[in-house]
């Protein structure tokens, strides 16, 4: 009698909806933090969310690799990761350029928009979480959306300190910070795809 891949398909089914809805959420996300930060002038909404676009990429290129073979899936984390770490230093040139010509970011709109984020990101988290051990290509979506959940409370405590301090400078940093965080979880992604690549050899 011929093996049932029963529970192959299953866990690949398993894994493609949960993508699906984390590809939903940040797409969604992308778009009201980029207004968001764009309107109220902040660097670090823009950075959060060009950190969702990178997410909704991920999950994307991850859905693909869904019952591909593991190099598909060890490849689908390799771009993943390259991808990120180049949307962050995207994100490092606009921090640059606003740390010269200078900005106003309005705290409110940091604090409301971050908050939403927060907990559009924890939703995230929750769906990921039983496939943070799971393969490469599911181990990376687990690695943004932790990153992600980091980076909104990062945006929560800028608007905070700008509405008390009444200076950009939080704004910037935590912009900074946001950029590191995407850069470093991008290189880790390339680094556990290229182990997980060298460990088939």
């Amino acid at each position: 009698m011929a093996k049932c891949d029963c529970d192959i398909e299953i866990k690949d089914k398993g894994q493609s909806r949960v993508l699906i809805l984390l590809l939903v959420i940040n797409g969604v996300m992308f778009f009201a933090e980029l207004i968001a930060g764009l309107i109220g002038d902040s660097t670090a909404l823009i950075a959060d969310s060009l950190d969702m676009l990178a997410d909704a990429t991920v999950y994307t290129i991850s859905l693909y690799a869904v019952g591909r073979s593991l190099h598909i899936k060890e490849k689908a984390a390799h771009i993943s990761g390259i991808f990120q770490v180049a949307l962050g230093l995207g994100v490092l040139f606009d921090i640059v350029r606003r740390a010269v010509i200078g900005s106003e970011p309005e705290s409110i709109m940091m604090v409301a928009t971050g908050s939403v984020a927060l907990v559009a990101n924890t939703i995230c988290l929750f769906l990921i979480y039983k496939h943070r051990q799971g393969e490469v290509h599911m181990r990376a979506s687990w690695i943004f959306s932790k990153n992600d959940v980091i980076a909104n409370l990062g945006v929560i405590g800028a608007g905070l300190l700008i509405a008390f301090t009444e200076s950009s400078y939080p704004d910037l940093i935590i912009g900074l910070l946001i950029a590191t965080i995407v850069i470093i979880g991008g290189l880790h992604i390339v680094k556990d795809a290229n182990h997980e690549k060298n460990s088939r050899v």
